[in-house]
């Protein structure tokens, strides 16, 4: 198995500014040794590293940390998208390490609303399709799903990956608005959605609260545009990373042997480029 969305971070090499103390057990240091503990327990055997700054010094981390340790199957860092010269440089730097399998950038941090729609970004991000790089939007709804449909038709070369399902709002009133932008993301056929941080701080996360947005995903995705993660160590905030597999687990349970295959791992490798044993 591929948990495709698994994040470290070391309080001591940069910044994380959005880790403060107010998210208890978040804000720590969060190493591979203890990621690879959880990862056993599950019978998880890879994972892939994202991005939990925008920051060069933290891509710089996850690859050293990938460089170190096998079970990392690869990474998704960042760039500069707003600045396509040094988004070239960098994506020429980072391209050189093998573990380098993708971008993402903190939308929902990002005070400006049209990010996905400036021209210096789509520029990037037209380099990134060609060199067949992957492009992650996190916590797309409310501000930036409609976005993400927007950019998958206008770059239908890149792979768009929607982090979460695009953050549906569980039970809310606004279900429905998040599922018709989630149907035109689905709708673009460059898109595939992580089955990923579904758990919302202060709600238990069960397999009756997941199952709507779940079965939405498989509705419009299907399995094979489906990739599961775990989004531990937040997960440390509601169930953890055992409650949060014990969940996920019994609804991809219910499909076939090869549709599992794909969600727990087929796909994964087909968006990020993983290699074969991963």
């Amino acid at each position: 198995m591929i948990d495709a969305h698994l994040h470290l971070w070391d309080l001591q090499r940069s910044n994380y500014s959005w880790i403060t103390p107010e998210l208890g057990p978040l804000h720590t240091t969060i190493r591979a040794e203890r990621a690879e503990a959880e990862l056993r327990a599950a019978g998880v055997t890879h994972a892939v590293l994202v991005q939990a700054e925008d920051s060069v010094t933290d891509t710089e981390f996850m690859l050293d940390v990938a460089a170190a340790h096998g079970w990392v199957a690869g990474v998704v860092g960042w760039v500069q998208l707003d600045d396509p010269a040094l988004a070239q440089a960098q994506l020429d730097r980072f391209s050189g390490d093998p573990a380098f399998r993708g971008v993402r950038h903190l939308v929902h941090d990002d005070p400006r609303d049209d990010f996905l729609a400036l021209p210096s970004v789509r520029t990037s991000l037209g380099l990134l399709a060609e060199r067949g790089l992957p492009f992650d939007v996190p916590d797309a709804w409310p501000r930036h799903l409609t976005a993400t449909a927007e950019l998958a038709g206008a770059l239908p070369g890149l792979t768009v990956v929607l982090d979460h399902l695009g953050k549906p709002p569980h039970g809310k009133p606004d279900l429905p608005r998040w599922r018709e932008a989630f149907a035109a993301v689905a709708a673009r056929p460059n898109t595939v959605a992580k089955v990923s941080g579904l758990q919302v701080a202060g709600e238990p996360f069960t397999v009756a609260a997941i199952r709507p947005a779940w079965e939405t995903a498989l509705e419009l995705f299907g399995p094979d545009r489906l990739l599961w993660g775990s989004d531990w160590p937040m997960t440390l905030l509601t169930a953890g990373y055992a409650g949060t597999w014990e969940v996920m687990s019994q609804l991809v349970g219910e499909l076939t042997a090869e549709e599992q295959n794909k969600i727990l791992a087929a796909t994964a490798r087909r968006v990020y480029g993983l290699a074969a044993n991963s």
